[in-house]
Parts: structure tokens; C-alpha cells; sequence
């Protein structure tokens, strides 16, 4: 049996790669800092070695060095584990370069990139393909509901589709952050160019990661290296309401390329192939939308997931299933309408006492911005309460200061928790007091997590809608709040 270490296992991609490496019959083991909830708990229970912090020791701890040992890309160069590694010429790969060469190879890519919605769009493309019979590989960033992990090996074999065979497919989701420290290039590079026929979704490209893209030109550049990797017989699906995303699959797509878009939308020069239309949400909670493919009419369809932004992501997660695997539309619709949704995504995490509370990873301006509406339009009693925490490179940073403070507009109640960086200089750091001065007198800037509890046990009143913002742990609120509330009279 081969054996396989993770250095950095408690990452969701670090950690679902490691349970991938497990399926496909490896011995696997993993070293981290912490492993917390919900990476930690389930690479135990899978019964991969888990070893708290950093030591060289644990890669010769089993009497002999690992096969394989895969580098997060949050671990130094002067990681102890990285130097043994180094020095004693060990087999070492990239997260992204183990799964191109262990699971990708002899399959067809769907990658689903772009600053917004990738984890979502991966997921409901994921859904699409397991729903049609297509058993497809997935490699997603986050957890969707409708599957047992973020991640799967899927078969390999061709299945019947309709009247043809369709590919082997495996869904991407397609992270443009830097790989590893001795290969500073994005992950989603690793991911397209396997098959000749390999499908890529560009969802939009607006600034971000400043932490390593300084400016917009830089970011930009990224993405149009990763549409040139394209293979000439593969597809791009890529939105066209956005003129970025136009610009740069005319100058660096050689592949098919189909546009998609909601209706009302600015397409510029282009036409979207697939349109959507979103209705309002029903009496069930469902959002409904009706489809065109083509310029004809192909039927109303309907999902839980709400707002034009996940309808956005629904039409281009069929349009790459239709058009790269032969998925039937009405396999699509039936897929969709029972599609779950994706943890941290809109994610109703309880409702104690007649409140309802949202855990959402969203940190950037637009994804804030699309988040709130969703809920508004969603729940349309009761008080929306958006609490946020500047947690990310980018958003502690002063990068989108003017951008925030008519991203929480849906909302009747901000609150801003510190920023969660510290080690910034005063000129680059997002000014949260000026910020909730900007946006009036029903925003504050709280001095502690501790305060934004106190505030929201006190005043949040049945009915109301309470969406916790963050791209991380938050100190814990989410649980506290939602006890918090429970103990109240």
C-alpha cells in the first residue's frame, strides 16, 4: 500500500483530497496546526492520522518516508515538514497537481471559475451530472448538501446519455489563489488541458486576493492565462453581462465559447446563448426562473436557492452540462429543483425563537451585495440584520471601502465585527467606523465579537432574519448566537 502526507490536511480542499487519496486505497496521514471542525472531525472519523502541529518526524514516523507528500499552499519554505521534505528529495506535489495527476487524468474537466459563485456552480453542475447517471468525480471548496463530502472519485467509464456516450466527467471547482511556495502560479491552471474536450465556466472576474494579485491588471492576467489552456475543441461558458469576462474570452479563447445571462441584461456586441428569466419567489420558498436556449423557449424551472445571482449560476451550470455532457434539460430542471445548496452558501443554520439565522461566506462587495438581496426577497417580513466580519486579505483591506457602503443596502440593521487582520498599516486597513458613518445611523461598528452578541440577543425580535458574513470561524458566533437566542425568554 502507498502511503500519502498532507502537510496542511485541515484545509477543505487539503482535507477532501486526502479522503480521495483513502478511496483510491492509500494510506494516508496529515499534520496541521489545529484540526477544528468540520475538516478535523471528519478526517478522523475516516480514520486518517491526524498529527497536531509540525515536525519532520512525521514523515518518518511509519519507518520509512511517505510516497507522496502534498504541500498546502499555507505552508512556508521553513515549515519544518517542508525542509525535511526538501532536503531528503521526497516525492512532493502541489494540492492541485495531485489531483490533476492522480484523478483527473483520462476524464473530462468541468472547471467552474471566477471570482463569484464557483463553489455553488461547481456544486449544481455536480448535481446535474450525478442526477443524469453520469456518476461524476467532483473536487469542490465547500460542502454541498446534496452529497456525503466536498469531493468524490466518480467512475471512469463513458455512460449512455440521451442517444451517445457521454465523457467520464469531473467537476473543478477552480481556485485562481497560488498553489503552493515553490510554485507561485493559480490552482485552476492544473485543472484544464487534461482531455482535449474539457469545459470551463468564467463566472466573473472582479478584483480580488490582493494578497498576491496587487491590482486588477494582475488578477485579470490570471484568467486569461487560464482561458488560453482552454483546449481548442473544449467549450467556455462564461456570463456575458459582465465585460471583463467578454473582453477576455475574444482575446484569449480558442475554444467553442457560450454565453450566458439573465434577461435585461447588457451583453454588449455578444448574444447569450442561455437566458434566464427570474420570477418572484413562490409561496414555497422556491425560486423559479424560465430558461431560453438558443432563443427559444425551454421551460420554467425552479430551485431552493434564491436570487438572481443563483439563478445566474443555475443557467450556467446547464448550459456546461447540456452543452459539454448531453444532459437532457429536463434532467436539469428535475436536478435543480432538488438541489440542496451548499454549506456557508445562504446556509439556515437555525431558528431559535422565531429568528432565523444565516451563516454565508460572503466577504466580497458584489457577493454581500447579491446575499442580502436574496434573503430580503426571501423572507419579506421581519428586519434583515447583516452582520460582518472583514476577515479576508482583501476585504480588511481599504481596496473596496467606497464598494461596502452600498453593498449592505438590502439591509435594515449593520453591524461590522473588527477587522480580522491585525498587522495592517492604518492607510491600507478597511476604516469600519467611517464605513458605518457612510452608510447611516442604523450602522454601527462594534468594538467586540462579544458586543455584536450582546446586541443581536438583545434586539433581535422574532420574524427577523439575522445573516452572519464571513469567511471564517467568526470567534465562534454562530453557535453562540443561535444559544444565545434559544435561552431567551
Amino acid at each position: 500500500m502507498k502511503r500519502a502526507h498532507f502537510v496542511g490536511v485541515c484545509g477543505t480542499g487539503m482535507g477532501a483530497l486526502a479522503m480521495l487519496f483513502q478511496e483510491a486505497g492509500w494510506e494516508v496521514s496529515g499534520s496541521d496546526a489545529a484540526f477544528d471542525p468540520p475538516i478535523g472531525p471528519a478526517l478522523d472519523a475516516r480514520g486518517i492520522r491526524c498529527l497536531k502541529g509540525y515536525d519532520a518526524s512525521h514523515l518518518s514516523s511509519a519507518g520509512a518516508a511517505p510516497d507522496l507528500v502534498v504541500v498546502g499552499n499555507v505552508i512556508r519554505k521553513d515549515n519544518p515538514e517542508a525542509i525535511f521534505a526538501r532536503e531528503n528529495k521526497l516525492d512532493c506535489r502541489s494540492m492541485s497537481a495531485a489531483l490533476r495527476e492522480a484523478f483527473l487524468q483520462n476524464r473530462v474537466t468541468l472547471v467552474a471559475g471566477g471570482t463569484h459563485g464557483k463553489t455553488t456552480t461547481a456544486s449544481m453542475c455536480a448535481w446535474i451530472l450525478e442526477s443524469a447517471g453520469l456518476e461524476p468525480g467532483y473536487f469542490i471548496g465547500g460542502l454541498p448538501k446534496n452529497f456525503s463530502s466536498g469531493a468524490a472519485i466518480g467512475s471512469t467509464k463513458r455512460k449512455i446519455v440521451g442517444a451517445s456516450a457521454a465523457p467520464a466527467p469531473f467537476v473543478v471547482e477552480g481556485d485562481e489563489y497560488d498553489a503552493v511556495y515553490w510554485h507561485k502560479e493559480p490552482k485552476f491552471f492544473d485543472y484544464v488541458g487534461v482531455s482535449d474536450r474539457d469545459v470551463a465556466i468564467v463566472t466573473s472576474v472582479e478584483h480580488d486576493h490582493i494578497d498576491i494579485y496587487p491590482d486588477g491588471a494582475s488578477y485579470e492576467n490570471a484568467f486569461a492565462r487560464f482561458l488560453e489552456k482552454i483546449p481548442d475543441a473544449g467549450l467556455l461558458v462564461c456570463d456575458a453581462s459582465h465585460a471583463r469576462v467578454r473582453d477576455l474570452a475574444e482575446k484569449h479563447t480558442k475554444s467553442r465559447v457560450a454565453f450566458y445571462g439573465l434577461q435585461g441584461d447588457d451583453f454588449g456586441k455578444v448574444s447569450a446563448t442561455w437566458l434566464g428569466a427570474p420570477a418572484p419567489i413562490d409561496d414555497a420558498g422556491m425560486q423559479p426562473f424560465d430558461l431560453y436556449a438558443g432563443g427559444v423557449y425551454a421551460g420554467r424551472f425552479a430551485m431552493p436557492s434564491p436570487g438572481a445571482h443563483n439563478v445566474r449560476n443555475a443557467v450556467a451550470a446547464i448550459a456546461a452540462c447540456a452543452e459539454g455532457f448531453g444532459v437532457p434539460l429536463a434532467s436539469a430542471r428535475t436536478a435543480l429543483a432538488a438541489f440542496a445548496g451548499v454549506r456557508r452558501r445562504q446556509d439556515l443554520i437555525g431558528e431559535p425563537n422565531g429568528v432565523r439565522v444565516y451563516d454565508d461566506f460572503a466577504h466580497h462587495p458584489t457577493a454581500v451585495d447579491e446575499t442580502l438581496r436574496a434573503l430580503r426577497a426571501k423572507h419579506k417580513g421581519g428586519e434583515l440584520w447583516a452582520v460582518f466580519e472583514p476577515r479576508s486579505a482583501t476585504a480588511c483591506r481599504s481596496l473596496h471601502q467606497e464598494a461596502y457602503a452600498t453593498a449592505f443596502s438590502a439591509a435594515n440593521h449593520v453591524i461590522f465585527a473588527p477587522l480580522g487582520r491585525t498587522n495592517l498599516a492604518p492607510a491600507e486597513r478597511l476604516d469600519v467606523d467611517k464605513l458605518a458613518r457612510a452608510i447611516g445611523p442604523h450602522a454601527e461598528a462594534a468594538p467586540s465579537i462579544d458586543a455584536v452578541l450582546e446586541k443581536l440577543a438583545r434586539e433581535a425580535r422574532p420574524g427577523d432574519t439575522v445573516a452572519l458574513l464571513s469567511n471564517g470561524a467568526f470567534g465562534g458566533l454562530h453557535k453562540r448566537l443561535l444559544e444565545a437566542l434559544s435561552s431567551r425568554s
